[in-house]
């Protein structure tokens, strides 16, 4: 909305219907700073209903939209076909991000790190880690770490500081990891799953659990929730894994955890990804110092709080003039809403 309305447009605010009351006050505070009611309109519902007409209206000049790949392309679609101008789509989608750790890296660095990027938010962020390559040298040890700290993971109200993680969004979210913990009960191996308790039997809560996977090909999508996976490589088959995680077609984050620079330096010059962290977690990129956003299945670009993203809002007008007295000509470009 923001750069949006920095640009000069005016905006539609049309939030998820689940996060309806957080866009709600969202854009009362924008309102409150001074953007004006009829620059800004809050638009709240369903987005098969809402969000389809919006999207299908050519007076809509363009959209930037956050959540799935799917619904990425039905925009996409929608757009494509109105009888109007062409829109600009900015979308930041999802990602079957990786991260990876040889065995040079600081065990105790590294499951700290993987817990904050799988489990944090409850997993709910594009962003979230979703698989943990791990070096066969150090994997048992690692995993024995993983296991140990997601035992004292408290999981409950995300109002208390004592909880560590909170519910999924909703009851659908819920129903989705379920279903994925049921097959992987037959494909995987649990390597662990947080405690639950009685105070869990209300609310759409997902304990946090991690499998151990024999490949990538194992998994078909994104599982957006607390759900972690983890595969041994062998030190011979970095670029295999690099491979791996290229075919999947998804570019959001990238970790690495190595102290070994030519290791972290063949790894970023390789991975299809927009951002890659090096020995940190791969979640709260800070907009306006890392900019963020992914390519391939992950987004079309630009990135959020970097310096290609606010004139993507806007269309560039070129006026040029005659300066005969000057002894040429001279451009000067200019941006419109």
């Amino acid at each position: 909305m923001a750069a949006a309305l920095a640009a000069g447009n005016s905006v539609i605010a049309k939030p998820a219907e689940q996060t309806s009351l957080v866009g709600y006050y969202a854009v009362q505070l924008l309102h409150e700073a001074g953007i004006p009611r009829e620059v800004l309109q809050f638009l709240p519902g369903d987005g098969a209903t809402v969000g389809a007409a919006l999207t299908k209206d050519p007076r809509v000049a363009g959209i930037a939209f956050t959540g799935s790949t799917f619904t990425a392309r039905a925009i996409n679609r929608a757009m494509a076909q109105r009888d109007a101008p062409i829109g600009v789509l900015i979308a930041e989608t999802g990602g079957q991000n990786a991260l990876i750790a040889d065995s040079s890296a600081l065990p105790e660095q590294l499951v700290k790190d993987v817990l904050g990027s799988a489990f944090t938010s409850a997993g709910q962020r594009c962003s979230a880690a979703r698989i943990l390559f791990v070096q066969d040298d150090v994997a048992e040890r690692v995993i024995e770490m993983l296991a140990g700290a997601m035992a004292e993971l408290q999981v409950g109200d995300p109002a208390l500081l004592s909880t560590d993680v909170g519910p999924v969004i909703d009851t659908d979210a819920v129903k989705m990891l379920d279903e994925h913990a049921a097959r992987m009960a037959t494909e995987a191996r649990l390597i662990a799953e947080a405690p639950g308790g009685e105070h869990l039997a209300h609310g759409t809560f997902f304990l946090p659990r991690a499998w151990e996977l024999k490949s990538l090909d194992q998994l078909e999508d994104e599982k957006f929730g607390p759900a972690l996976h983890v595969i041994r490589w062998k030190a011979s088959e970095l670029d295999k894994v690099i491979a791996a995680i290229n075919s999947t077609g998804y570019g959001l984050t990238l970790g690495i955890h190595s102290r070994i620079d030519e290791t972290v330096e063949r790894i970023a010059s390789q991975v299809r990804v927009g951002n890659v962290y090096v020995n940190r977690n791969q979640i709260g990129a800070v907009v306006g110092v890392q900019p963020f956003g992914g390519q391939g299945l992950s987004g079309t670009g630009p990135k959020a709080g970097g310096p290609h993203y606010l004139p993507r809002f806007a269309t560039e007008k070129a006026v040029t003039i005659n300066t005969t007295a000057a002894g040429g000509n001279a451009s000067l470009l200019t941006l419109e809403d």
